[in-house]
């Protein structure tokens, strides 16, 4: 981009905020696109799908589907997907909820004995398991919806520049080479680690510029 770049962290419940009142030019945590934040934010194409995925210690019984979840405690991140997800589901599955500032807090709980699971995206139980002996990854719960970088609705500019910098960085195989070295397995060819969009955003979303805008690879 022909720029420097300053990275901060914060919990994720504060970054929406953050973006919004121009602490922040984009995010690039991991950011579920959703219709509700697609009216609310520009995103970027997505780079990879995020199912749910459920992280147990390595000694319980696995969860096998949704129906085991009755009488169970699972841990989210405050203000992510998961937290919709888990508040919009508690009842039907008769499962309670507590949610952290931060998913290795959430993580934590389940080591603690405090919780039964915790339930993050794919990838980011995926890398927590790897790193953790004593931890597992049991049900995958498939959503069809990707992550993506979210901008401000108002920076079509932005999006455009890092966007197109997406783009090049899956055609020249960097997305699929830094996918299998932090989480370990190869990702699927039909991904969106490899697919790369006509236009800008999300197909099939609110915000997504048809363009076509090839890509523009140095």
């Amino acid at each position: 981009m022909g720029r420097p770049i300053q990275i901060e962290g914060t919990e994720f419940s504060a970054l929406i905020p953050g973006l919004n009142a121009k602490k922040y030019d984009f995010l690039i945590a991991p950011t579920t696109v959703t219709p509700e934040r697609a009216k609310a934010m520009l995103f970027s194409e997505g780079y990879m799908e995020t199912d749910y995925l459920f992280l147990q210690k390595k000694a319980d019984k696995d969860i096998k589907g949704l129906e085991d979840l009755k009488g169970k405690t699972i841990t989210v991140n405050k203000g992510s997907a998961y937290e919709t997800w888990a508040k919009a589901n508690a009842e039907k599955y008769g499962f309670k909820y507590d949610v952290y500032g931060t998913n290795a807090d959430a993580v934590q709980a389940v080591l603690s004995g405090r919780a039964d699971a915790n339930m993050a995206g794919h990838t980011v139980v995926l890398w927590a398991a790897k790193q953790n002996p004593a931890v597992k990854a049991t049900y995958l719960y498939k959503t069809g919806l990707v992550w993506a970088m979210p901008f401000r609705l108002d920076d079509k500019e932005g999006r455009a520049q890092v966007n197109n910098v997406l783009k090049c960085m899956k055609l020249d195989g960097t997305v699929a080479r830094l996918y299998e070295k932090w989480f370990g397995i190869k990702p699927a060819k039909d991904s969106w680690v490899y697919k790369v969009a006509p236009g800008h955003g999300v197909p099939d979303m609110p915000g997504y510029d048809h363009g076509p805008y090839p890509p523009k690879c140095s």
